[in-house]
């Protein structure tokens, strides 16, 4: 694409020379061609590509132009009135050739039809308005969409080249379309995203064809939770987090070479990833059973490790109640890249096979606004909801708050109130339109899961990845966060782990652990920093905490010093007596801790309480003779540690944490295990930072030549 562009440049300053140099007509051109530019290439990550390789190829065609003898001045006079020359013919030659007409403002969203098929931002709707004839009433096939797009290129069509270089955050005119036009190339409407808008066929700014962006993932920074003294703060408490995002896109970032950003690894969500053989729950009176242990450090013989393991109760399928489910779906321009849209529509079409008939699917989706795709479809009809989806193509900015307000309305129109009511968002998480403030987002979502509707958070893509927003919904919204990064992901979140995703079988779970003074000196939680909760909010009905799904397994993990260790890092209070001398229990003297879990059933607002001791019957003497299942887990755990940077792990290294993985990884019946491993050594040797694409120049555009 990049070539052929260069060469209609080279093709057209050929048969058009620059004129000679006059200074006040090169100032004049100068102005008008960088105002031109700037109007139809509002700086942006798509636009910028495209001027640097237009101005390299405008100096590229003069080269030859310009003789040994020619003066500085005059090359430079004749470049810049060339480049005036280029932009305005390239735009003139596009917009006449491509059959472009006017730019307007959308209009209002269709009306569903009959069929349940209305407007989407990003769709082509079944509509009872004919498309035009060039269309025939649909965009081509995916296979016929290459070839379609190089015959407009061999017609001169630059027009979509030049028309989207647009910063989606600067926004006023992001929310265009282009009428379509019989005379307009067939292979120029189908790249671009179509919509239907009052029965007229309009097409988006399409993003620009091999575009990709790159290090612009956003994620909460977060310190790691501080070594705290058990005579200062006995008691830790914390909320449940079975999200598994951060596990899928450390993966995403190791099988591309490259070791993940540190705020990108939460190590509660990398332990979380695996499902672990713990002690299972009976009933759903009491949805999930604890299983404790206390074993050495493998990192650091001096302390000990006590270890949290919980196993929600699994529904049997017969005892699944129905589900009232609303896709809510990104078809934005930032979405159109192999791995977000494709892979989150053949991802959405692996969920209908984990539905059952009577369940019901409904389909919003958002670009630079939002509408209804499908109204609730009952998962019998299969074909209705798959062809839905196979007519959703990518364009136009993000009103991603828009779209969530839409998706909640209709989740409530159709409350089923013996039954699941989600939302199920599915984006990159770049909001630009309307709402985009996390904290304005979290009121909302907060306000709304009183309603009995939850929500469930689904990321794809990296380079413009927002982490830090998909999480702020996911907690706030009685929801669980995972992000897709294959096929086979999507298999294990919404097939394999469908109950624990879908079905909610306790909600607002927290943890309480209150640690002995007697024989604990220090402790530290490792993870769950952005799930930290006030001590008294352990017993405060009214604060949010996680949900657990059927089938859900929870670990946490502390490392503590016993007291009188000489492993201590905070040195004893010169003036405030030993503090190192062991206090008297008034209950429990041999435990180590007191572990408090409390949870509400998903239909309820009152909170229950379990309790379970910590004791020295309990522990092991040695990592061997520890549980397989709390081997892994500190396998995985100290994997963590090591791609964060954690001073705690002193000289443990991969190759410690593959020993270990390797005596721990039972039979492991999916791989998920022994891919883990492969993750491992993957890490040793990834690199630090990706380098940009096109060598050392960090970019597939050459660099301007610099003047001298």
């Amino acid at each position: 694409m990049t070539e052929q562009c260069d060469d209609e440049i080279r093709r057209l300053l050929k048969h058009n020379p620059p004129p000679a140099h006059k200074k006040d007509l090169e100032d004049h051109a100068v102005e008008k061609a960088l105002a031109a530019f700037d109007k139809k290439n509002a700086r942006g990550h798509q636009g910028t590509g495209f001027g640097r390789r237009l101005m390299g190829a405008v100096r590229a065609a003069i080269n030859p132009i310009n003789g040994d003898g020619m003066k500085t001045s005059y090359k430079l006079a004749g470049g810049l009135c060339a480049a005036t020359l280029a932009i305005a013919l390239i735009t003139t030659t596009s917009l006449t050739q491509s059959g472009f007409g006017p730019i307007t403002k959308q209009e209002a969203p269709a009306k569903l039809d009959a069929t349940g098929v209305g407007f989407s931002g990003g769709v082509v709707a079944q509509s009872p308005v004919a498309a035009p004839a060039a269309i025939d009433g649909a965009v081509a096939p995916e296979e016929k969409r290459a070839e379609a797009e190089g015959l407009a290129r061999s017609r001169g069509d630059f027009a979509p080249l030049l028309s989207v270089a647009k910063d989606k955050s600067a926004v006023t005119e992001s929310d265009t379309s282009v009428a379509a036009s019989p005379a307009m190339p067939t292979g120029a409407l189908a790249k671009s995203s179509m919509n239907v808008f009052g029965g007229k066929v309009v097409a988006n700014a399409m993003v620009m064809p091999g575009h990709r962006d790159e290090g612009r993932d956003k994620f909460q920074s977060v310190e790691e939770n501080p070594l705290k003294l058990v005579k200062e703060a006995p008691v830790s408490t914390f909320s449940v987090d079975v999200d598994t995002a951060s596990y899928a896109f450390m993966r995403a970032s190791l099988n591309n070479n490259v070791l993940p950003q540190k705020d990108a690894v939460r190590i509660e969500e990398l332990v979380n990833y695996f499902p672990y053989d713990y002690a299972k729950p009976t009933d759903t009176a009491q949805p999930f059973k604890a299983s404790v242990s206390v074993v050495p450090t493998p990192w650091n013989t001096r302390t000990k490790l006590v270890h949290i393991g919980i196993k929600g109760y699994q529904l049997e399928q017969k005892a699944k109640p129905r589900s009232n489910l609303v896709f809510l779906l990104d078809t934005s321009g930032s979405m159109n890249e192999p791995n977000k849209l494709p892979l989150l529509k053949n991802s959405m079409k692996l969920l209908l096979d984990s539905l059952s008939a009577e369940d019901t699917v409904a389909i919003v989706t958002y670009a630079g606004s939002a509408g209804t795709v499908l109204a609730p479809t009952k998962a019998s009809d299969k074909a209705k909801i798959m062809a839905a989806l196979e007519n959703l193509y990518s364009g136009g900015s993000t009103a991603g708050a828009e779209g969530i307000r839409q998706a909640y309305a209709l989740a409530k129109q159709n409350y089923d109130s013996k039954g699941v009511n989600r939302v199920i968002l599915a984006t990159d998480g770049d909001f630009n339109v309307g709402i985009t403030n996390p904290e304005e987002l979290k009121s909302y979502i907060e306000r709304e899961r009183d309603s009995g509707i939850f929500l469930s958070v689904l990321g794809f893509g990296q380079g413009n990845y927002n982490d830090a927003l998909m999480q702020t919904l996911a907690q706030n919204g009685n929801g669980n966060a995972a992000y897709i990064d294959s096929l086979s992901e999507a298999r294990k979140v919404l097939v394999e782990e469908a109950g624990s995703t879908l079905f909610t079988i306790a909600k607002d779970v927290k943890l309480q652990v209150e640690f002995n003074p007697a024989t604990v000196a220090e402790y530290r939680l490792i993870g769950y920093e952005t799930r930290m909760l006030k001590r008294e909010d352990f017993n405060n009905d009214k604060v949010d905490a996680g949900d657990i799904g059927a089938g859900h397994t929870v670990t946490a993990i502390y490392e503590i010093t016993p007291a009188g260790s000489d492993a201590k890092l905070v040195d004893d209070l010169r003036y405030a007596g030993k503090a190192d001398a062991p206090a008297k229990a008034s209950a429990g003297g041999s435990e180590y801790a007191f572990l408090k879990i409390r949870y509400k059933l998903p239909k309820e607002s009152v909170s229950k309480l379990i309790t379970t001791p910590i004791d020295a019957s309990v522990e092991v003497g040695t990592v061997d003779t520890a549980p397989v299942e709390t081997r892994f887990a500190l396998a995985v755990t100290a994997f963590g540690q090591l791609l964060r940077g954690d001073a705690h792990t002193t000289s443990f290294s991969y190759d410690d944490v593959i020993a270990l993985a390797q005596s721990s990884k039972g039979a492991d019946n999916f791989g998920y295990r022994a891919e883990f491993i492969n993750l491992v050594r993957l890490a040793k040797g990834a690199a630090g930072l990706k380098p940009l694409d096109g060598g050392q120049h960090g970019g597939s555009e050459p660099l301007l030549p610099q003047h001298r």
